[in-house]
């Protein structure tokens, strides 16, 4: 059975992890403690919201399995991917920072998150900023600023404004989002999903004309596709 969205078509539990896969990427949500990365998260892959959770000790981890449909310039429809989608939920607190780093080098996509009504989860994102930079392979990791909690809106002491000059500043996309309410949740995975995705297309038809004397080689295996999992798209 299949959940429709406007490019994309989400697999229900009918297919299991052992199901072929074109595509896995794997994504990683940063942030403090208390932001609300786990609820962003389980509302995703599950659709509902969960009031009480316990925060995270180490590394967490859910999926989804996607039908990846981009439709081309011109407005056609290219070939649908489908895609195991991993979710890795990391710990905020400070004792557990060295335990996350290591799952940085391999993470395809970051969900960089802080709490709109919390100020220093907001100052925090310079530091987790530079600390994904240091630990990811690629120099120019994919990644989304989420503002979480939008759905408090007296409560909120950093402005859209604010957050978006410093999306700007560092070249992200930027949105915000309520993990309350799903607001903006399935959108913005949905572009993080978009950039990964661009840059591998764009790394393959770099690989296409990389052989001798700029003739395009006769086969290139795509970075993520199965079974390949090691990361080389950078």
């Amino acid at each position: 059975k299949y959940e429709n969205c406007p490019r994309y078509d989400v697999k229900g539990p009918g297919w299991k992890p052992s199901d072929d896969y074109d595509f896995l990427l794997r994504f990683l949500a940063l942030g403090d403690s208390g932001i609300g990365k786990t609820t962003f998260l389980y509302n995703y892959t599950e659709d509902k919201f969960k009031e009480q959770f316990i925060s995270t000790v180490g590394i967490d981890f859910r999926e989804k399995r996607l039908i990846y449909k981009k439709e081309s310039p011109d407005g056609t429809k290219r070939k649908s991917q489908r895609i195991y989608l991993q979710l890795w939920d990391t710990a905020g607190q400070e004792r557990f920072r060295s335990l996350a780093t290591a799952f940085f080098r391999d993470a395809m996509g970051f969900l960089l998150m802080f709490d709109l009504t919390n100020e220093r989860s907001f100052l925090s994102v310079q530091d987790w900023l530079l600390q994904l930079k240091t630990h990811n392979f690629s120099q120019d990791p994919d990644i989304v600023l989420c503002g979480n909690k939008s759905d408090l809106e007296f409560q909120r002491v950093v402005s859209t404004e604010r957050a978006e000059a410093f999306a700007h500043k560092h070249g992200l996309y930027y949105i915000e989002t309520s993990a309350s309410t799903g607001a903006n949740v399935e959108k913005a995975i949905s572009k993080l999903v978009d950039l990964v995705m661009d840059r591998m297309e764009r790394a393959v038809e770099m690989s296409l004309f990389s052989g001798s004397n700029g003739r395009p080689l006769s086969h290139v295996k795509a970075y993520a596709s199965k079974p390949v999992e090691r990361k080389c798209y950078c």
